[in-house]
């Protein structure tokens, strides 16, 4: 099956846990401390593949978490960093931020890559912390926590032409008329329920054709298959508009061809401007030759050339796909976007945020949580620490502002604190 859409949660890699250690060693009864930095944590990363076609694989597995680096360790050992966990995604998949909605990037070049979960940093050992006031210091931090987030991941189709039109119109007898594809083909609506790519060979050339679900009224807006639809020809070079030139079920070929039109410039203006060629389906009916004429001259009003055909019996197709390859020649090849590496960072690292719930005050900012997360609450040193900086932070004159009394509970990130107006800030 053809999945065009996933969900995942990715999470970057914990940093290694800083060590508290001192020297040890024989003679030495005063060693200095020697403990070790952690490594750093392996970062998410995504990269377009273009020998992927489809989504399927994230439908059976939905949770990707980078490994954590390595702890401190003495003698100043730093702990090894993890390396990165790579995702491969087809080329051509957008990623969205699925709490937000934001385009974190768009993967359109085979081998661009994006991070979208870092890992943390490793903690610091005790050997960080020495200083002329403190020759002996017992605190080593924890390993930064990585980041993680929900993502939405959406496929565009990478086709070189796109097959547009009404359910019916042929656009699929057309598909397997000229390539190897085989998709779905039955004479009533909406058979063609995911998208088909075929490979169309000519002499001198070659290029993607892609047949997907026919559109109706009020695609744009998301009725049908709507923006299952439009995505996928968005990256598309030429448009093959395939019409019912025979009006079978009682349509208005001309009709049908305006109100498609319509469709893709309510969608995205763009769509409408991609060059056109519109295919007359269905031409070895006794019916077609009364509508050709006027389908002819609405199309040619728009400056778009329509080659009669018959999908079934072949004749008209070698006309028309010779026309494309020619089109396609001229046309600048399709915009593969900025190949550079990126990094989703979300938001500003300093400042925090503090609200009440429940009668619990809850403090928000990356730098605030992240300096709790990282602090050993084993090591009075540590939380002395802790004490100092959020003071420093401005964290006890907001909570003594917002009316925090002794007792009362503070939540900064999953750490859960008491609160003291004395000259102990906060305990565990």
């Amino acid at each position: 099956m053809f999945y065009d859409t996933a969900k995942i949660f990715v999470r970057g890699g914990d940093g290694g846990n800083g060590c508290l250690s001192f020297r040890r060693e024989k003679y030495v009864p005063r060693g200095g401390p020697d403990g070790g930095d952690g490594g750093r944590g392996g970062d998410v990363v995504l990269v377009a593949d273009g020998g992927l076609h489809t989504l399927a694989d994230f439908h059976y597995r939905a949770h990707f978490k980078a490994e954590r680096g390595g702890h401190g360790r003495g003698s100043n050992k730093q702990g090894a960093s993890a390396p990165d966990l790579v995702i491969r995604v087809p080329a051509g998949t957008v990623i969205k931020d699925a709490e937000s909605g934001a385009v974190l990037a768009d993967l359109a070049a085979d081998g661009q890559r994006v991070v979208v979960a870092r890992g943390g940093r490793g903690g610091r050992g005790n050997a960080r912390f020495l200083s002329n006031t403190n020759r002996a210091p017992r605190l080593a931090e924890k390993g930064e926590p990585g980041e993680e987030r929900w993502l939405l991941l959406e496929l565009k189709l990478l086709a070189d032409v796109g097959l547009v039109g009404y359910p019916n119109a042929g656009k699929s007898t057309l598909l397997a008329r000229t390539t190897a594809a085989r998709p779905k083909i039955a004479d009533y609506p909406f058979t063609t329920l995911e998208p088909n790519l075929g490979v169309v060979e000519l002499e001198d050339t070659s290029f993607v054709l892609a047949d997907i679900p026919g559109l109706i009224e009020g695609a744009h807006a998301g009725a049908g298959l709507g923006h299952e639809f439009l995505r996928h020809i968005e990256r598309t070079r030429l448009l093959i508009h395939v019409v019912d030139a025979a009006g079978t079920e009682g349509r208005d070929p001309v009709e049908d061809y305006r109100r498609i039109n319509a469709e893709l410039t309510l969608y995205q203006e763009a769509l409408a401007e991609l060059p056109q060629v519109v295919a007359a389906n269905k031409t070895d009916l006794p019916a077609a030759a009364a509508q050709l004429p006027r389908l002819t001259a609405a199309a040619g009003a728009d400056g778009r050339r329509v080659f009669p055909l018959s999908a079934v019996t072949g004749e008209g197709v070698k006309e028309l796909l010779g026309y494309v390859g020619g089109m396609l020649a001229k046309l600048p090849p399709r915009q593969a976007g900025e190949a550079e590496p990126a990094v989703f960072r979300p938001g500003p690292e300093e400042g925090f945020h503090l609200e009440r719930e429940n009668g619990i005050f809850i403090i928000k900012g990356r730098a605030v949580e992240r300096l709790v997360a990282m602090t050993d609450f084993k090591q009075e040193e540590a939380v002395q620490r802790l004490q100092r900086t959020l003071e420093r932070m401005g964290v006890e004159k907001a909570l003594a502002q917002a009316g925090a009394r002794d007792g009362d509970i503070v939540r900064i990130g999953k750490q859960e604190l008491e609160y003291h107006r004395s000259d102990d800030l906060l305990d565990s």
